[in-house]
């Protein structure tokens, strides 16, 4: 499922929101600018084993090539160290990415739904969310792959913890999403603990399956249950205390047939 967009319209500009995804994005050009020397996935990811035996030789692959006796031939060099403790890239690591999908995907989420956390939870405080969030996710991972030598990156289970909050602070909010059911591509407005009651079923079953796998790289999905979970939390501890923003963002009408209009003029969903 794909979300295109909420029908939720935050009160004021999202500085923070805007100046997470303004960072992710310059660090991410810098992985893919072509400097090599930088080797930013290497001492700037979360390297599970690195973190809990920082004096261990941790080798990760370079490259991959085909021997025509021994067929696929991945080749090896030692990571470089990071520049700091190795527990700091537990935080590191969520402004890094894999690739393009990966990171596209990532700032989509979170473009959607961190304005009107944001909205709620104010700009330090929801720096401080999203930093904590992250950092969650993060444990998570390294709780339950504490041996593997994979270097993790990705804003993944920082954006989860978004999610979570969001799911607690718009309950009544709705989602258009895609679904795409090859060869079609079908559009459906959902209520939002829908949407993201789903994702995180699919998150929770897919870490339950992971569990006693060869290690391998792929999704961390137990950084993506412990993002969630810890936003949610977080949340539901800041409305029992009444420390949240009281009003919440502004409905925009649109196809799901809303009538309460945005200050500015009808909008469409």
């Amino acid at each position: 499922m794909i979300p295109l967009r909420d029908n939720i319209q935050a009160r004021r500009r999202p500085i923070v929101n805007y100046a997470l995804i303004g960072i992710t994005s310059v660090v991410f050009l810098l992985q893919i600018a072509g400097a090599p020397e930088l080797r930013l996935e290497e001492r700037f990811s979360m390297i599970p084993r690195r973190v809990f035996e920082p004096e261990a030789t941790i080798r990760v692959p370079t490259a991959v090539r085909v021997d025509p006796f021994r067929g696929q031939v991945i080749e090896y060099q030692r990571a470089a160290p990071p520049p700091f403790s190795p527990w700091l890239t537990l935080l590191t690591c969520i402004f890094l990415h894999g690739g393009w999908l990966h990171f596209l995907g990532n700032m989509w989420f979170l473009a959607i739904f961190g304005d009107n956390v944001e909205d709620r939870l104010g700009r330090i405080g929801y720096l401080v969310f999203y930093l904590g969030a992250g950092l969650a996710a993060s444990v998570a991972h390294l709780l339950t792959n504490a041996s593997s030598e994979i270097p993790t990156v990705g804003a993944s289970g920082a954006i989860a913890g978004v999610m979570g909050g969001y799911l607690l602070l718009y309950p009544h909010a709705k989602v258009l999403t895609l679904v795409p059911i090859f060869p079609f591509f079908l559009d459906f407005i959902l209520p939002a603990p829908l949407f993201l009651g789903v994702w995180f079923v699919l998150q929770f079953f897919q870490g339950v399956m992971s569990i006693g796998a060869v290690q391998s790289g792929g999704v961390a999905w137990w950084a993506h249950v412990g993002g969630f979970v810890a936003g949610f939390v977080v949340v539901w501890i800041l409305r029992r205390t009444h420390v949240l923003r009281s009003r919440p963002g502004t409905v925009v009408p649109g196809t799901d047939r809303l009538v309460r209009r945005h200050r500015r003029g009808p909008g469409r969903f």
